[in-house]
């Protein structure tokens, strides 16, 4: 049977032995991150291992305040510079810092954890190494729940379900909630339409000329929505099939170039990148015509300091892990037997969030993504008061 202890752990609540373990097989610029950086704080890292499935895999564990970390499983190769491994970690410490803020905006009663595989997913995943990984989940005894992340999907979750209980995502045949991409897509939906709210005094995106990079499943959703409220939609993605599914089921889209000649468009209201992260950078934010700038994609700030030159040039920035978390409130509904129109519900509340951080952000003097952290670290500083914590 698969020994489902920790290789390694690094944990803020147990004694110091696990740490000194740690130390010996993590390298002093990873230690460096959690222990001493901004960026650090996180309550637990497990390393762990199963030689017989080939499993090598990351569970960080940032904050417990609100309750049992949730966040995704990663499966990916890290072809880096440096080590594969300290990519990995590092990959991790920033996903499970990330899912901290974003469940504790969208108003869930879990901290923020991540979880990262460590090969291709294409020639390493196999439903055994899946079950060892899960395993490795269950020991932590529901401090972290998984899910679906990039390189994992529905069917892996039903897979890791078997050994774990603490499993989300999984397919509605075995209890789970199936494709989170409709929640994603309907709370981006809800953050644009705050967005106009904010900036023009209407809500309505009746008229308003929205460019979409990336129509994969949430970005189709996401022209769904807007073409049902009449707004005028341009689309662009790298796989030409995408968007020739999109212009086939709506003629009335209009198929762009390349994000380049996306966001150069004249009259552009809204620009929502729904595909890799990083397309808010320098040469970008330079050229960029619309307004407002509300997407799906994940950490769509190239480097810090973008926030600043987005506001000025006078375009909004919704922040992303605010707008696009209708994904996470729908696996954490699935956790207390799924409800769609319950988990839709809270979904929808993402546009009174959005108005409250730009409002926080008009009354603080600093940028929408500024006052967001500033209220998701008072909202896990208040918990952790509650409870006596540190």
């Amino acid at each position: 049977m698969t020994d489902v202890r920790p290789a390694v752990s690094v944990d803020g609540h147990r004694d110091g032995s696990e740490s000194a373990v740690s130390a010996q097989h993590t390298t002093g610029s990873v230690l460096h991150t959690l222990f001493h950086s901004e960026q650090g704080g996180h309550e637990q890292v497990v390393l762990c291992q199963d030689r017989e499935t080939g499993l090598k895999a990351v569970i960080a564990i940032h904050s417990t305040a609100l309750g049992p970390a949730l966040g995704g499983t990663r499966f990916h190769a890290y072809a880096s510079e440096e080590d594969p491994e300290e990519a990995a970690v590092r990959d991790a410490l920033n996903l499970a810092r990330g899912m901290s803020y974003k469940n504790a905006l969208a108003g869930l009663d879990h901290g923020g954890g991540k979880a990262v595989i460590i090969g291709d997913p294409e020639q390493h995943k196999t439903e055994a190494l899946l079950e060892a990984y899960g395993r490795f989940v269950a020991s932590l005894g529901g401090r972290y729940v998984t899910a679906c992340d990039v390189g994992t999907y529905v069917q892996d979750m039903d897979v890791v379900s078997r050994t774990c209980r603490w499993t989300t995502g999984r397919s509605p045949e075995n209890g789970g909630a199936g494709d989170s991409s409709v929640l994603t897509a309907f709370g981006v939906y809800q953050g644009m339409r705050a967005s106009a709210k904010h900036l023009w005094g209407d809500a309505s995106l009746r008229g308003r000329k929205v460019g979409v990079a990336g129509v994969g499943k949430v970005g189709r959703h996401l022209v769904g929505h807007l073409l049902d409220e009449g707004a005028e939609v341009l689309v662009t993605d790298v796989r030409p099939e995408a968007v020739e599914h999109i212009t086939a089921a709506h003629p009335e889209v209009t198929a762009v170039a390349d994000t380049d000649a996306l966001i150069r468009t004249e009259g552009l209201d809204v620009y929502a990148p729904c595909a890799l992260g990083g397309a808010l950078n320098d040469e970008t934010v330079a050229v960029l015509t619309a307004k407002v700038v509300c997407g799906a994609a994940n950490n769509q700030l190239a480097h810090p300091g973008v926030e600043k030159d987005l506001a000025d040039r006078g375009v909004l920035y919704a922040p992303d892990y605010v707008v696009n978390s209708g994904g996470v409130i729908q696996v954490a509904d699935e956790l207390h037997g799924f409800d769609f129109a319950r988990a839709k519900a809270k979904a929808e509340k993402i546009h009174d969030t959005t108005l409250a951080i730009f409002e926080r952000a008009a009354a603080d003097g600093v940028p929408p993504a500024v006052a967001a952290d500033r209220i998701a670290e008072q909202r896990m500083a208040q918990a952790r008061r509650a409870v006596g914590g540190n």
